[in-house]
């Protein structure tokens, strides 16, 4: 029988150091900590040895394709796919940086939207049967959409948005922000938070298509803002879903916090 495995993105600290470890703890397989830094990756892997926990690491830079396109072969070849994929890499510029909006904008989305985007471009297809895609969002993702003009809300929440309409409406912000037009074309003024709506879009999107091509196959799954919660509360709702017991159907392109599906 194949060694199941679970990788989990930006996962050298924070929200993503505290999935590795509570999947270490209870998931029966190989865990891979994952960080584009390798010093930085090794340590953390360290860190938790020390824990008396067993992950494995692997370099992976979400922002450069060809480190993507590396590590989706490592896994094809060592393990003939992948069973848990967990996105959790994500930048949050803080509250009162000076950069100005444009820069926050472009930055933002290339790593939170377009990068996860190609994460799953090359990784969907290894997803084993039975298997969980978890992408980590943010209740920043829904504000941020009650925050956006009516026209742009109905597309967000329209069942037949595409991929492409999605990447196109990203694509606008940005350009809309260079302008320092984004808000006279119904946008918020958060960046942050356009990303994780276009996440959780985007994770609606996949999960009505491979519904269609194949029913249970990939589950993508939404998780909370984490702000208010320490790094192992934070990781309570990515860990849940990526271990739902085999043949479960529900939830499946939702958005969840704290173990619930919430409106969208």
């Amino acid at each position: 029988m194949s060694v199941k495995v679970a990788v989990v993105t930006g996962s050298n600290k924070g929200i993503g150091l505290a999935i590795v470890r509570a999947l270490c703890k209870q998931y029966q397989g190989d865990v891979y900590l994952t960080s584009r830094d390798v010093g930085r990756g090794e340590e953390a892997v360290k860190s938790l040895s020390s824990e008396g926990l067993n992950p494995k690491f692997h370099q992976l830079d979400i922002n450069d394709v060809s480190s993507i396109t590396a590590a989706a072969a490592f896994f094809k070849e060592k393990y003939g796919g992948v069973d848990v994929l967990i996105n959790n890499a994500a930048i949050l510029f803080k509250e009162g940086d000076t950069t100005p909006f444009a820069v926050q904008a472009d930055v933002t989305l290339k790593t939170n939207f377009f990068a996860t985007r190609d994460m799953l471009t090359h990784f969907l297809p290894l997803i084993k049967a039975g298997g969980r895609v978890v992408n980590v969002s943010s209740l920043g993702g829904s504000w941020a959409l009650k925050d956006c003009s009516p026209a742009l809300q109905q597309r967000f929440r329209s069942e037949d948005i595409t991929e492409d309409e999605l990447v196109g409406l990203m694509q606008r912000f940005v350009a809309e922000s260079q302008k320092g037009k984004h808000k006279e074309d119904g946008w918020p003024e958060t960046a942050y938070g356009v990303s994780k709506t276009g996440l959780t879009t985007l994770s609606m999107i996949h999960a009505r298509r491979l519904s269609k091509d194949c029913p249970g196959w990939v589950r993508t799954d939404m998780t909370s803002e984490k702000a208010p919660k320490s790094p192992d509360e934070g990781a309570i709702t990515p860990v849940y879903l990526a271990l739902l017991p085999p043949g479960a159907t529900e939830p499946h392109g939702k958005f969840v916090s704290d173990k619930e599906v919430q409106p969208w």
